[in-house]
């Protein structure tokens, strides 16, 4: 990497990394979106390495730039009248133009010509469209409901069958007769002596009953003879109140009313002068050629944590918030150094030019 390039790369990386407090060495990006910005960013500085080198090469030998770079000890590549701790990169500074206003002709006078159309007037017309005539037509027959009534069944009688009737009536009965049975005696009070064998005494057991309930016919069955009456049942009928018959009639004629148009003046032309037309064309003229300059920046050699953290504190004071105000040119500081940039029309892109640094009154050194 040439030294330019070198100087430019390090200003990136002050942009897109945090450095370290004393080392000066890079620390890891905070995101992987950061390092590629960072890439990109790099692969961009080194075409435009690529491209000031055939620049410088050519210009080499231009009588402006031996002007410019003759004061320098005898050294063209090196800042003239540099001071210890500036850090310094070569830009390429644009040509400027001067711009110029010219009125051209775009197309010479002439004349259209214009034809004027026609002119109509609209009316209306009365005609007949069918004649006066006569047809014969159907008057149909008229009708009208009825209600009659009728007999659907005629009176008649059945005979009907009257079940018995029953009640329930309870009845106490012998259920087991009076009678005796033998039964072994069980004490000495039956005995006669010690010598006197089995007792046995012939005991009366009364007679038991119970309830028993039955059903007796309380009224016999019979029958009854039942008067049914005639049925009859109204209906709704339509019969024919007048008969069909024909009758003439006449039909009117028919009109229809259309429209009519009539000439009320013929077609004519005219002519019309076109101007000419002019066009204003804006030039560019040469004023000064592109040449290469040094541009003091920020470096690792002259950004010092405190020198971070002035710039910190000079942004929060601005209105723009750069973070932890830690000496440490993080994302947070370089985002707000970009807008610092953007709002003051600074270029730079987030890199610490000397221009932002000044203008954000913190000084080089």
């Amino acid at each position: 990497m040439t030294p330019r390039l070198y100087s430019v790369a390090a200003s990136v990386a002050l942009a897109l990394t945090m450095t370290a407090c004393s080392s000066g060495k890079p620390v890891a990006s905070d995101s992987s979106t950061f390092d590629q910005e960072y890439a990109n960013k790099t692969a961009a500085l080194q075409a435009r390495e690529a491209e000031l080198s055939q620049r410088e090469a050519a210009l080499k030998n231009a009588p402006q730039f031996a002007a410019a770079t003759g004061a320098n000890s005898g050294n063209s590549l090196l800042p003239p009248k540099a001071e210890p701790g500036q850090c310094f990169t070569r830009v390429w500074q644009e040509p400027t133009y001067s711009t110029s206003e010219e009125r051209k002709l775009v197309s010479e006078a002439g004349e259209r010509i214009e034809v004027i159309p026609a002119t109509y007037k609209n009316g209306t017309k009365r005609i007949v469209v069918e004649e006066a005539s006569t047809k014969l037509v159907t008057v149909p027959a008229t009708y009208k409901t009825v209600t009659e009534r009728v007999l659907v069944r005629p009176a008649a009688s059945r005979l009907e069958s009257i079940p018995a009737v029953y009640e329930t009536v309870t009845e106490r009965v012998v259920d087991k007769a009076a009678h005796t049975i033998w039964k072994q005696g069980t004490g000495p009070i039956q005995r006669l002596d010690a010598s006197t064998g089995e007792i046995m005494c012939l005991v009366e057991v009364p007679a038991t009953y119970k309830t028993i309930t039955k059903q007796i016919i309380k009224t016999p069955a019979s029958t009854r003879t039942v008067d049914l009456p005639a049925e009859y049942k109204t209906v709704t009928r339509r019969v024919v109140d007048q008969q069909a018959y024909t009758k003439e009639v006449q039909i009117p004629a028919k009109y229809s009313t259309v429209k009519v148009t009539e000439l009320v003046t013929p077609a004519s032309e005219r002519r019309i002068a076109i101007p000419a037309k002019y066009q204003t064309v804006t030039s560019r003229k040469l004023v000064t050629d592109g040449s290469m300059a040094w541009k003091e920046i920020l470096c690792d050699t002259n950004t010092t944590p405190g020198k971070v953290r002035e710039i910190q504190g000079a942004l929060k004071s601005a209105g723009y918030n750069p973070g932890s105000v830690d000496g440490q040119l993080g994302p947070s500081t370089v985002s707000a150094v970009s807008a610092f940039q953007k709002s003051k029309g600074l270029s730079g892109n987030g890199v610490l030019t000397a221009k932002t640094v000044k203008a954000l009154g913190v000084s080089l050194r």
